[in-house]
């Protein structure tokens, strides 16, 4: 995931939007109940790895999402346990998971309680708890001054944030919202986002591969 923006008003259920960027070649499923062991848990399943990116937990109405930092560290664990963990464990996650050895990492917990992100930069881990309103998380962290947060944050508070996204096309540029960049033998390209309402018992979820197309959408309920 590259792009989390998170809307937390009073007497309003959170509001998600999750764009997820990774090459074109790697295989995942579309949000379902993936997990035998977390039952109630919906999200994508990344098929190499088996975890996932986003993932909702319906009866706690709690939804937890991993965004890559731009710190890198090579031959690590797979961070896709991550957002898993968050679900089932809360703020406690890091007492059942050894973070230490994998790349950095914003990982996001959003929920009747509020937004709160755990920062690991390959070297220490923070945890920021977020004041209500919105805010917006990329691979630079949370509210930074980076192009993307730059040119659109202004924009999520204000705009529909579907024909904010489906306005988009695909750039070649690492730093816009719908990206589209050759990589070696592969492509690094947006191919999944998400509109994620939820609330105690109830989960909405509104995703497309191709998010920046209009009418490619696709809703469902748990």
């Amino acid at each position: 995931m590259c792009t989390v923006v998170c809307r937390d008003v009073p007497d309003e259920p959170v509001r998600i939007l999750a764009v997820r960027d990774e090459l074109v070649s790697r295989a995942f499923d579309d949000p379902g109940e993936w997990w035998p062991e977390q039952p109630g848990v919906i999200g994508g399943r990344d098929r190499s790895a088996g975890g996932t990116w986003c993932a909702s937990d319906v009866a706690a109405g709690t939804t937890a999402l991993l965004v890559n930092r731009i710190e890198r560290r090579e031959g690590t664990p797979s961070r896709g346990l991550l957002p898993l963990a968050a679900l089932a464990h809360g703020a406690a996650w890091t007492s059942h998971v050894d973070h230490t050895a994998m790349a950095s990492f914003n990982l996001v917990l959003a929920g009747p309680s509020g937004v709160s992100v755990w920062v690991w930069d390959a070297d220490s881990l923070q945890r920021l708890d977020l004041a209500r309103g919105v805010h917006m998380i990329t691979t630079q962290g949370v509210d930074t001054d980076d192009d993307k947060t730059t040119q659109f944050s202004s924009r999520f508070a204000v705009e529909d944030w579907y024909e904010l996204v489906t306005s988009c096309v695909p750039e070649p540029n690492p730093q816009a919202l719908i990206v589209r960049v050759p990589f070696e033998d592969d492509v690094y390209a947006t191919v999944f986002g998400q509109l994620i309402t939820a609330t105690p018992g109830s989960l909405q979820v509104e995703h497309s591969r191709t998010p920046w197309v209009a009418g490619t959408w696709t809703t469902n309920r748990w």
